[in-house]
């Protein structure tokens, strides 16, 4: 355009206004949000529906598709829904309705389909035209009453149709089914519920109506997810009930599972809510082909009719607790659930952010206006019926007068202006009496009406003192939630765990019961319950202990209870701590789990000593080392040991800590050695140092002569108590041993021989009342009473106590516990 030219300017129709574009777009916008907020992403506080499953319900009802009735093609109901009342396309309808019918995503279906709806693998389901549904039993509760004008009804998309715009729920469907969407600047997730926990909460606040979330929680303790699976941490689903929104973890259940042939497997029985299963399984393997987890050798997907199970196979060396929590740490086996409470309040209109005690009385409401209604409908209709009646006994009572007014009228609505004029009826009376028939004078028909009308009126009376009296409105609900709970009431699924993740003290739910610990060469660790071990006769062959083999014996078998916490002491010279409750508790026969599944383990490092410091309270630690060096260290050193361990002492490159003891600061050290020596020291010798000290000599050693055992002396009229590699023992007071200077070669302990074997170990007895359990190589364990082990000199080889089963079987380790009443049972046979 040259600059001659004049512009076009286009002429302005007055009968369009201008409208700034900026601001047509916002009002356009909004229009549109509130659309989809109000119109099909958030649920009605009231009934906990969208209008496609409200839809979907009032179609079903309409077309009789109930309960009793028999299935029908999907297709036919989705056809139904979109042509008459959502005009949204019919895969939105179907999908929808195939979800109000799965029991893995709805606590309590409402639909209840045949054919395939889909699976908790992420499965399709089959096209409309394959399947076919009706109505669940429970979806009765839903739609009662819609019949008797309790709820507003609405225009359809077109005007041609009328559809309710909410239901008269007697189910609080927000709650007990959850709710899920996403709108235009908002979304809402919301948890399902047990209904008998929400009922039961509603009853309450029925008589309490102001009550707070702690009050409500008394009933409802958490959310109840279809799935199963584990949710922890009640004060994170408290604030989430207060405020509307917030997070909880939640778990599937797995079980660890000791296998016959000494493999472990992890089996997966119930995973959390919307979690695929088929992407859990292939997510599993994924972290195996990155590496990221080790260990896994298969993954099984077992899950049939009965149940779901994932069977997670390890190998030979893995550790299941370990691979477990890297599972959980990295899958959807562990997930979080975020609360976001938002519904439609204010008769579905406006979208609001509410608590728990906020949507149960919003429901509590509901149902009020609900059985308002429905007792006004039923008294309009009884009062309708009662004029009816009154003008029947009117006329009956005047027949001969009514005969003759009708007779001498020449039509019928003659008749009926003349018995309306001359007797005062209504415009119905006169049409009922006109239309009475001959048999209503009969005596016993005419004793009908009246009984009728007697009924009506007391009806009446009854709907009129309901409608005045609020409480007796309550009465009524309270009925119909008693009756809801008979007929579906459940136990709530979802286990809830009373602690936080992580956090949670398991002292509150494991009883403080004795047990026995063992530790083997390999570093597998168990424990078991004390009277799995019977006390036998000596000279028995014990029963079997482990499933053991020459390359992994027992190496520390001690007694302590489930509350106890156990010192770990290493090769390294490093010290752990565990309570006995975290070790895992296993059979008899079980090998245990590896030690690096509890304690932060080095590849070369293995556990030497322990000490259960609540049983053996003293002033000092005495540590004694394999190549004789011992070293004294307080008790306060070891106060608060990290989880990565402390330093307990400073080691030779060729020396290992092997025994750990408490002191009082005067006690007799006691140290055995393999070849039969023992020195008996004041533990005064030796002087106090830090946890990083070396230590100093205790024993002089000849040749590879170790030493095998370290033992306290606090009374010289105790005995010590000496078993042999070839399963002889004996028992000698520690009176004969005289005490000598630290750091000697010292004297006897025992006659070694090929026959006796070298000296396995040896104890210190305080109490002859005690029994003794040894243990050896192959895995045999025998408990007997130390009475029955006789007393012999220092410089003999004792008796027989453990008769081996194989020759090149041999006793490697002993321990003492306290004798019990079982002591006195029977001889306990071979197994």
């Amino acid at each position: 355009m040259s600059e001659l030219e004049t512009p076009i300017v286009p002429e302005i129709n007055p009968e369009y206004p201008q409208r700034n574009i900026v601001d047509e777009m916002e009002n356009s916008y909004l229009e549109y949000a509130m659309s989809v907020i109000v119109s099909r992403a958030l649920p009605d506080v009231r009934d906990g529906l969208k209008p496609v499953h409200r839809r979907v319900l009032y179609v079903m009802n309409q077309m009789g598709v109930t309960a009793g009735s028999r299935f029908v093609k999907s297709a036919r109901i989705v056809g139904e829904v979109m042509g008459k009342y959502h005009p949204h396309g019919d895969s939105a309808i179907y999908l929808s309705m195939v979800r109000m019918a799965q029991d893995f995503s709805l606590r309590y279906p409402v639909i209840w389909g045949q054919g395939n709806f889909g699976s908790i693998d992420g499965d399709n389901p089959a096209a409309m035209r394959y399947t076919e549904a009706k109505m669940q039993k429970i979806t009765a509760e839903v739609l009662a009453d819609l019949e008797k004008k309790t709820v507003d009804f609405r225009d359809n998309y077109d005007g041609s149709l009328q559809e309710p715009t909410v239901l008269p729920s007697r189910l609080p469907l927000l709650l007990l089914n959850g709710s899920v969407g996403i709108a235009v600047g908002m979304a809402t997730n919301i948890p399902p519920h047990n209904i008998t926990e929400v009922m039961g909460a509603l009853k309450a606040m029925l008589k309490k109506p102001d009550m707070n979330i702690d009050e409500i929680m008394e009933y409802i303790t958490g959310p109840d997810f279809p799935t199963w699976g584990m949710i922890y941490d009640p004060a994170a689903i408290r604030e989430a009930y207060a405020t509307g929104r917030g997070s909880i973890v939640m778990r599937g259940r797995a079980e660890i599972e000791e296998k016959s042939n000494g493999r472990s497997q992890i089996v997966i029985t119930e995973i959390p809510y919307q979690v695929n299963k088929a992407n859990l399984v292939i997510k599993v393997a994924e972290l195996v082909r990155e590496k990221k987890v080790i260990g896994i050798s298969d993954i099984r997907d077992e899950s049939n009719r009965k149940g779901l199970r994932v069977v997670i196979e390890l190998k030979k060396d893995a550790y299941p607790s370990k691979i477990l929590n890297q599972i959980y740490q990295h899958t959807q086996l562990q997930t979080s659930f975020g609360f976001n409470m938002v519904c439609l309040t204010d008769g579905g209109v406006q979208p609001r952010l509410l608590n728990l005690q906020e949507i149960l009385s919003e429901f509590l409401d509901h149902r009020f206006e609900v059985i308002t209604r429905r007792v006004q409908y039923e008294l309009h209709l009884a009062e309708s019926r009662a004029h009816i009646l009154e003008g029947l006994q009117k006329a009956l009572d005047n027949i001969d007068a009514i005969i003759a007014t009708i007779r001498g009228e020449k039509t019928k609505e003659e008749a009926k202006v003349a018995l309306m004029e001359k007797f005062t009826f209504s415009s119905r009376q006169a049409d009922a009496i006109l239309s009475m028939r001959l048999q209503t004078l009969a005596g016993l028909e005419r004793q009908k009406i009246i009984d009728e009308l007697a009924e009506k009126l007391a009806f009446i009376s009854e709907c009129q003192a309901i409608l005045a009296d609020k409480e007796r409105v309550k009465t009524i609900i309270e009925e119909e939630f008693d009756s809801v709970l008979d007929k579906y009431g459940d136990d709530r699924r979802t286990e809830i765990i009373p602690h936080a993740l992580g956090k949670f003290n398991v002292k509150d739910v494991i009883p403080n019961e004795d047990m026995i610990v063992t530790i083997s060469s390999r570093g597998y660790i168990k424990r078991v319950h004390e009277n799995t071990y019977q006390s036998q006769k000596r000279g028995g062959k014990g029963i079997k202990g482990s499933v053991g083999d020459q390359d992994d014996v027992i190496t520390h078998l001690f007694h302590s209870k489930n509350h106890n916490n156990i010192l770990f002491f290493t090769t390294k010279g490093r010290c752990f701590q565990l309570s006995v409750y975290e070790i895992p508790e296993m059979s008899r026969t079980a090998r245990g789990q590896a030690l690096p599944n509890f304690l932060q383990l080095e590849s070369d490092e293995k556990v030497t000593a322990v000490l259960d410091i609540t049983k053996n309270q003293g002033e000092n630690m005495f540590m004694a080392t394999e190549l004789g060096v011992v070293k004294k260290t307080p008790v306060s050193a070891f106060a608060n040991v990290r989880k990565n361990g402390l330093i307990a002492i400073k080691l030779r490159e060729d020396d290992v800590l092997k025994w750990v003891k408490t002191t009082s600061g005067d006690d007799n050290i006691m140290m055995i050695s393999n070849e039969g020596k023992s020195i008996k020291f004041n533990e005064v010798d030796v002087r106090s140092m830090g946890r990083t000290a070396s230590g100093v000599r205790g024993i002089k050693l000849r040749g590879f002569d170790k030493v095998v055992e370290v033992d306290v002396v606090r009374n010289e009229e105790d005995s010590l108590m000496v078993v042999m590699e070839n399963g002889l023992g004996k028992i000698t007071k520690v009176s004969e041993y005289r005490k000598q200077t630290r750091g000697g070669v010292g004297v006897k302990v025992a006659n070694v021989t090929t026959k006796t074997g070298k000296v396995a170990g040896a104890k210190i007895l305080a109490d002859r009342s005690s029994d003794v359990l040894i243990m050896s190589a192959g895995g045999q364990i025998i408990r007997m009473a130390i009475d029955d082990i006789p007393q012999r000199g220092r410089n003999t080889q004792g008796v027989i106590i453990m008769r081996k089963k194989t020759p090149s079987d041999k006793v490697t380790s002993l321990m003492l516990i306290p004798a019990n009443d079982e002591d006195d049972e029977e001889e306990v046979t071979e197994s």
